[in-house]
C-alpha cells in the first residue's frame, strides 16, 4: 500500500540544513499535541517531557521497536533498549512554531524546527533540521525524520504505522542518490 508521503523527499534547503514538508490531516492544534505531549509524541516519535517555553527542557526517549514492532537491524543494536535525546527549546508560539536543540549530550547540537500552517482541513508541516555538519548527517536525519513523519501520517489517518525500519532502510539508500555530495 502507498501512503501520500513515500513520493515526497526532504531536501538541503541550506547548507547543513534539511527540510521535510507533510500535509497532514488537521486541525493544526491536533498536529501541535502530536509534537508536544508526551504520550502522543511517543507514537510516532518518542516520549519524554518538554517544558513548551524558550529554554525550557526537552527529552526524547526514543523505543524505536515499539513505533511499529519492527526488529532493529544489527547496525543499530545500540537502539534495541531505546536511547535517550536531550535539549532544550528555542523557540515556542503555540500552535504553529517549535524548535529545540537536538541531542546536546552527544556535543555540538544540531536544531529542529517544526512549522505549522492551516491548509483547509489540512495542517501543512514543515520541518527544518539545521547544523547537520556532514553529509552522513543529512543522508541519516533525513532519512530518519522521513520514517518518524510516514508514521505520524499513519497514527493522524487511523492506520497501522509502517515499518519504521524497513522505511527507514528504503529512504536512506533514495537519500544517499538523492542529496547533493560535499
Amino acid at each position: 500500500m502507498s501512503h501520500r508521503g513515500e513520493d515526497e523527499f526532504g531536501t538541503v534547503s541550506a547548507p547543513e540544513t534539511v527540510r521535510i514538508e507533510r500535509v497532514l490531516p488537521g486541525p493544526v492544534e491536533r498536529v501541535w499535541e502530536y509534537l508536544t505531549d508526551s504520550e502522543k509524541r511517543g507514537k510516532w516519535l518518542a516520549a519524554g517531557e518538554m517544558e513548551l517555553r524558550v529554554g525550557g527542557r526537552v527529552e526524547l526517549r526514543f523505543f524505536h521497536s515499539g513505533l511499529s514492532h519492527e526488529p532493529v537491524p544489527e547496525r543499530y543494536a545500540v537502539m534495541r533498549e531505546g536511547h535517550v535525546h536531550t535539549g532544550r527549546v528555542t523557540r515556542c508560539e503555540p500552535p504553529y512554531l517549535l524548535a529545540y536543540t537536538w541531542a546536546e549530550q552527544t556535543g555540538a547540537p544540531s536544531e529542529v524546527t517544526f512549522e505549522l500552517s492551516a491548509r483547509g482541513e489540512e495542517v501543512v508541516l514543515v520541518l527544518t533540521h539545521r547544523r547537520l555538519a556532514t553529509r552522513a548527517d543529512r543522508v541519516s536525519v533525513a532519512s530518519g525524520w522521513d520514517a518518524h513523519l510516514g508514521i505520524l501520517e499513519d497514527v493522524l489517518t487511523g492506520r497501522a504505522p509502517r515499518g519504521f525500519w524497513s522505511t527507514h532502510a528504503r529512504r536512506e539508500a533514495e537519500y544517499e542518490e538523492r542529496l547533493p555530495r560535499d
